[in-house]
Formats: structure tokens, sequence, C-alpha cells
């Protein structure tokens, strides 16, 4: 696993920190690519089986490569992230974080722009499968985001492996150790049938264990 800490980042100084203010998912999230095509250069990874994951902003990253960018990535695994940069102003109890960090500009200056960057818009590249994972009381990014890139992907590209799953009860991120332990085996299991063969129209791998009547834990749509 490689972390990357592309353009935008924290931890490298107040300037590589405002390096991508303006291009919101423009040359940070190329960063990501760039480090994987490099890997590949260096022989250290196989162009065909490459995987992609985060939470949050790094869900946004998710995502777009998933979409704006399927032909790098062979999976991908989508946690509590963004896909309508504009209905999640409207859905998100920080909007002004939009203007303060990213664009600099807020979203009713530049609609079709945010429009563009929000990986629904791109869904019609949709070749990468997808696990989508959130928290159903999410009110910092909220689960409506999941929902929506997973319909497009179903609408759209219905030959897509896509995934739906909601934990109860959990915000932006799982507390519960029962649901961590959930949604890491859910992440296993997906790069594992995905990354393993480089297979992207393999069988989705099959569901979790029914739980005992009355118990709460995660719920999926496939």
């Amino acid at each position: 696993a490689l972390p990357i800490y592309y353009r935008g980042s924290t931890g490298y100084g107040v300037a590589f920190a405002k390096e991508h203010q303006a291009d919101y998912a423009g040359k940070e999230f190329d960063d990501i690519v760039d480090a994987k095509r490099f890997l590949v250069s260096e022989g250290i990874a196989d162009a065909d089986r490459v995987g992609i994951t985060g939470g949050s902003y790094g869900g946004f990253a998710s995502a777009w490569g998933a979409t704006y960018y399927s032909q790098e990535y062979a999976a991908s695994v989508m946690f509590v992230g963004i896909s309508n940069n504009i209905s999640k102003f409207g859905t998100t109890d920080i909007p002004n974080e939009m203007y303060l960090v990213h664009e600099r500009k807020w979203p009713w200056e530049e609609w079709d722009h945010l429009l563009t960057r929000s990986p629904i818009y791109h869904v019609d590249k949709a070749e990468t499968p997808i696990l989508i994972m959130h928290g159903d009381s999410d009110p910092r990014v909220s689960p409506t985001q999941s929902y929506e890139l997973y319909r497009n992907i179903k609408t759209r590209k219905p030959g897509t492996p896509v995934r739906l799953v909601l934990f109860p009860g959990e915000g932006h991120g799982n507390r519960m150790a029962a649901n961590r332990y959930d949604y890491n085996l859910r992440m296993m299991e997906w790069f594992d049938t995905y990354l393993k063969t480089g297979d992207r129209k393999a069988t989705m791998p099959g569901p979790r264990p029914e739980l005992a009547e009355g118990a709460k834990g995660a719920k999926a749509e496939d």
C-alpha cells in the first residue's frame, strides 16, 4: 500500500497545503495517478491490478479514480466520500469549507465547474468495480453522496460492479468496533476479488452472513 501526499495535503508547510486551491480535483488527484504510474514504471506495481481507497476527501479521490480515471484502477473502495460537489454544499455541516479551503469561490459562482469536478459527471467512463460505504448518520458528507454515485452507476453503467453499504448509527467514520471490523473485511474481500486477477467483470464477493433477528449491522445493496 502506498499513501499519497498529493498537493494540498497538510504536513508539508502552508504553501504546499494551498497548492490545490482553485483547482478542486485537478492536479491534486493527478498526483495520485502519477504516483501509481511511477510504481508501474519501477516494476513495483502491475498496471492492471492497482486499487484505490480512502475516506472523506480520500473517498472523493477514490470515486474520482473509479470514474474520471477509471482506466487506471482495477478496483475502488470509497468511504464517506463525495460524488456531487453541488449537492454536497447544501447537505454538509461545514458549507464554508469549499470556499475557505478548496476553491476560494462560492458554488454559485461556478456551478458548471463544480459539476465537471464531480465523480457523477464522469460515470459514463466508470469501468472500475467500486464498493461504496457510508455511515447513515453522517453530518459532514451526507450518505446521499454515496446514494447518488451508486444510483448513477446502476442506471448509466449497469455492467460495472457496484455495491452500497450503509452502517446504521455511524457518522463520518465508524466508531463501533463491529462496524470497523465489518468495513475492513468488506474492503479486503473487494480487493481480493478484483486485484488478484485484474478481472473487472468478476462476480462480486458474496454477502456477509445474515445478522441474528433484532441485531443491528451494515445494510448492503447490490
